[in-house]
């Protein structure tokens, strides 16, 4: 599919919710939908999206990771509405079988994007309607400027996403991607993930980009974009930063909605 694999960090993915980090669905969804949750890794969001859809909806979360399905099936088993399968965002079965069809940061690390939103668009019945959630990662912003060590880090990031094919910019480009597929009624929300100091979630967001480094830093050294010895240096300064001087860390988002025909 492309020529590097990257493994989610069960850490970010287990910490999110419908209500606050895919809020634009969660308006969207009423009871007795049929909604496919696509990248849906551990399922914490999909979870609630079937609380949300009711015993009369039902709710599929996909993904192409077992040891992430594993960790969905074990936290959420015995909800009757819900189950997860192993399918892969290029290669989904199902056709004209839901009313949303649904990915939250999914499309960012696919190569072939334009593949996945013609295989989710199959599998929305007609008049359903994708839902697309992603970051633009060349946006992203910090306040005050992040330590010069991260600052070098972050480039490498992008640069090992540019090499693997990895859309920095998808969220900007979703509308574009919906469009060549032939959808319509697209409508493009901004949706930023804000981390403010003094709310209740700060820490938890400003400790993303640190364990970033900590799950894809050595892979990004193997490649060849990061000196590995300055990892743990660079990792231990980032995080004394968000403790003492980071003030706000914005990373830019959009969601993006259209009907199918």
């Amino acid at each position: 599919m492309h020529a590097q694999a990257h493994q989610s960090d069960t850490r970010i993915l287990g910490r999110r919710t419908l209500q606050r980090d895919h809020s634009h669905l969660a308006g969207l969804l009423r009871p007795g939908l049929d909604v496919l949750d696509v990248g849906c890794g551990t399922g914490a969001i999909t979870v609630g999206i079937a609380r949300a859809v009711g015993i009369d909806g039902l709710v599929v979360g996909v993904d192409r990771d077992t040891g992430l399905l594993e960790i969905a099936r074990r936290e959420h088993q015995g909800i009757a509405n819900l189950r997860f399968e192993l399918a892969d965002a290029i290669k989904l079965p199902f056709h004209a079988r839901f009313d949303i069809v649904t990915a939250a940061r999914t499309l960012q690390w696919i190569g072939e994007p334009g593949e996945a939103v013609a295989r989710m668009k199959q599998a929305a019945k007609p008049s359903g309607c994708l839902v697309v959630l992603d970051y633009n990662h060349a946006q992203n912003q910090w306040e005050p400027d992040p330590p010069v060590e991260f600052q070098a880090f972050y480039r490498a990031f992008l640069s090992w996403r540019d090499a693997a094919r990895w859309d920095n910019e998808m969220a900007d480009h979703l509308p574009a991607l919906f469009e060549s597929a032939g959808l319509v009624d697209i409508d493009s929300h901004v949706q930023d993930e804000i981390a403010q100091r003094g709310d209740e979630a700060f820490a938890e967001q400003a400790a993303l980009w640190s364990q970033v480094m900590e799950n894809v830093g050595e892979q990004i050294s193997r490649a060849g974009f990061f000196q590995e010895s300055r990892l743990r240096e660079t990792r231990e300064g980032y995080k004394a930063w968000t403790r003492t001087e980071l003030r706000k860390q914005v990373l830019k988002m959009r969601a993006v909605v259209a009907t199918v025909v």
